[in-house]
């Protein structure tokens, strides 16, 4: 049983408060959209870490982290990429790699919406952390904790931060 913190689209920036959520974690997720290496130094040195880029992050990010994870956690195989859409408007290299890897569970970020989005044509479970940093348009951000046990995803839990405690 793995616990897992994870967040997208910090740009730069770890809202103070995420540090004790992602505490309780055995590894830690960025769904892109990293923002700059001190951050994901900093998110690593918490926990075991894992990362994709995303559309903002500039190839220091990029010649450390990849385009897509294709993770095993447990008995779920996990695709973890930036811009991936959700069910019923994935983007073509999501669909793509969804119909391949048969992923239970894909994550995506970008939007900077929080969704959870159950898709039984592929059966696997969407899930899009929203923005965890105070860049884009959202008004609060938010992080997801979940755990991974066997073939289980539970215990689904968001961190919401209003947007003006964040700094």
């Amino acid at each position: 049983m793995k616990t897992i913190g994870l967040l997208s689209d910090t740009h730069g920036h770890i809202p103070e408060k995420a540090f004790s959520f992602l505490n309780a974690c055995d590894e830690i997720w960025h769904a892109g959209d990293i923002g700059n290496l001190e951050t994901a130094k900093t998110l690593a040195s918490l926990k075991p870490f894992r990362a994709v880029y995303g559309n903002i992050d500039g190839y220091d990010i990029r010649s450390f982290y990849p385009l897509y994870q294709d993770i095993m956690c447990e008995n779920v195989r996990v695709l973890m990429m930036h811009i991936g859409g959700y069910p019923g408007k994935y983007t073509t290299e999501a669909r793509k790699l969804i119909y391949e890897l048969k992923p239970g569970l894909f994550i995506s970020g970008h939007s900077h919406i929080l969704k959870v989005v159950n898709d039984p044509k592929n059966g696997l479970l969407h899930i899009n952390p929203g923005a965890a940093g105070i860049s884009g348009l959202h008004t609060v951000s938010t992080l997801v904790r979940f755990v991974i046990g066997g073939k289980d995803i539970s215990d689904l839990e968001i961190l919401e931060i209003p947007r003006k405690l964040t700094v």
